[in-house]
């Protein structure tokens, strides 16, 4: 039972101002560490809640997209130098509430800030090209337009760091933002959102209302008045919104799911590849899109390999991302651990066999959290269902194949395409790799979870709907080419 405190109740930021739900009602934010305390409230929005809120930032979008790119991207810089000097209560909010790790939370916060300053730099770079006409007595250019109204949902794993890079470009290229975060993290949400307050963006340009997905973000979905809809979530919801938003004609970007895998060839440096395996896939409590999830191993290395990554993964201290010995937290919500648990009971009914793991943590400390042990399975098949969906867990799957075109032909055996790696020396092994891979980001040498911020970002297969988010590309889906000619 969850005992209520005099936790802080967090409001909407709408036109400039910080407004409660019409509807008065709240909601809790817990503790995934301890679901006896509660983190803050948020508001229970409501159609109408949204349907202002959008008033207003299509309102403010006009004048916002007359100003210069430099001006927009001053107030970007005013935003993370705000956010920076909060990194640290931020970060302690983001791991109270979603069950990350301190210095992971830490770390996330601090990317935010590199996403603002890098995009408040991009109201500096060219955004069209001249080009030749058949017509010697004109001009004929490219330049770019903003959308309008974007509606952005973003997830619970990530509650800044998706958020900011999904806001600050929209803002950047002159649209105006209305974000619905997810209901587990919209306290982190709403410290973020104090930031671009205290910056002082004209009235409506960004605004935040939290509520549930049926209501706010099918309301996104259905808005006639939202003009593109950027989506990180599930592939089941991603697709929902993906349609909604074609049946209406309204733009939309979706990055959804991913089963990655990592490929140990048998020249590969095994000690890197243990730790870049347990790191990639258990660290944030496997809770990342491009988390590692099937480890593909040649036969020649699988006994030693094998060895060393439960040896390694024994070792790995899971508790309250609070406290400085934690190495892995808890699953973000109750909902989330029972997914992880259901998913490691199919594993065993399927024939997989368990190295390591598979239970609630139910030891002294950790009763009142939803903690999940890392779990290792052996002997699966790529046909098995915890090879194939998305567990969002701190699960990994050890398959044994003969060849690399045998581990890259089961890597590619999968709906998704997000992200993957491979461990060789071999540099013919890394270019085959680096062709024949089926995934928006494939890595040499290193796990397979890691983005960086200047660089493309996105999925194959049903990990996207072949959009890219982050670095220069994001300016193709946030803007619209407009061609110009003139003659004089």
């Amino acid at each position: 039972m969850v005992i209520k405190t005099e936790a802080t109740t967090f409001l909407n930021f709408v036109n400039g101002s910080w407004v409660k739900a019409s509807s008065s009602e709240v909601e809790a934010s817990i503790n995934p560490a301890n679901h006896n305390e509660i983190v803050g409230y948020v508001q229970k929005s409501s159609l109408e809640d949204l349907n202002t809120a959008v008033e207003a930032a299509k309102k403010a979008q006009k004048p916002w997209g007359k100003l210069s790119g430099a001006e927009r991207g001053d107030y970007l810089y005013k935003v993370a130098d705000i956010l920076e000097k909060n990194i640290e209560q931020i970060a302690e909010t983001m791991t109270k509430e979603m069950g990350k790790t301190l210095p992971e939370a830490k770390g996330e916060t601090a990317r935010g800030v590199a996403i603002l300053r890098y995009y408040a730099g991009e109201g500096m770079r060219k955004v069209g090209d001249v080009i030749p006409s058949t017509d010697s007595e004109a001009l004929l250019f490219t330049t770019r337009t903003p959308l309008g109204v974007v509606g952005v949902i973003t997830p619970w794993n990530f509650p800044v760091a998706i958020p900011i890079w999904k806001m600050a470009p929209a803002l950047a290229y002159g649209n105006t933002v209305l974000i619905k975060p997810a209901g587990e993290t919209s306290v982190t949400a709403a410290k973020v959102m104090e930031c671009f307050a205290e910056a002082g963006l004209p009235e409506g340009v960004i605004n935040m209302v939290t509520g549930s997905g049926t209501v706010i973000g099918q309301g996104i979905i259905n808005h006639e008045d939202i003009n593109g809809i950027t989506f990180t979530g599930s592939d089941s919801v991603g697709k929902l919104v993906g349609q909604g938003a074609l049946a209406r004609g309204a733009k939309y970007q979706l990055e959804m799911g991913g089963k990655n895998p990592v490929i140990v060839t048998d020249d590969a440096d095994i000690d890197l590849a243990v730790e870049a395996t347990i790191s990639g896939g258990l660290r944030s409590t496997g809770q990342k899109c491009t988390a590692t999830s099937r480890v593909i191993v040649q036969s020649a290395v699988y006994e030693e390999f094998k060895e060393k990554l439960v040896s390694r993964v024994k070792e790995l201290k899971v508790g309250d991302g609070l406290h400085e010995e934690t190495w892995m937290g808890p699953c973000a919500s109750e909902a989330q651990m029972n997914t992880v648990l259901s998913y490691i009971e199919k594993g065993k009914e399927e024939g997989a066999t368990l190295l390591y793991g598979g239970n609630k943590h139910e030891e002294k400390g950790l009763e009142n959290g939803f903690y999940v042990q890392p779990t290792l399975f052996d002997n699966v098949k790529n046909d098995m269902t915890i090879a194939q969906e998305e567990i969002f867990g701190p699960v990994l799957a050890l398959i044994k194949v003969d060849t690399l075109e045998e581990a890259v032909q089961v890597a590619n055996d999968s709906k998704f395409g997000l992200s993957a790696s491979i461990f060789t020396r071999n540099i013919s092994n890394m270019l085959s790799f680096i062709k024949d891979m089926d995934a928006g980001l494939v890595r040499i040498n290193a796990e397979s979870a890691g983005v960086e911020l200047q660089a493309p970002f996105g999925g194959m297969k049903q990990s996207s709907s072949h959009s890219r988010e982050q670095g220069q590309a994001a300016i193709e889906f946030f803007t619209s080419i407009k061609t110009v000619f003139v003659k004089s």
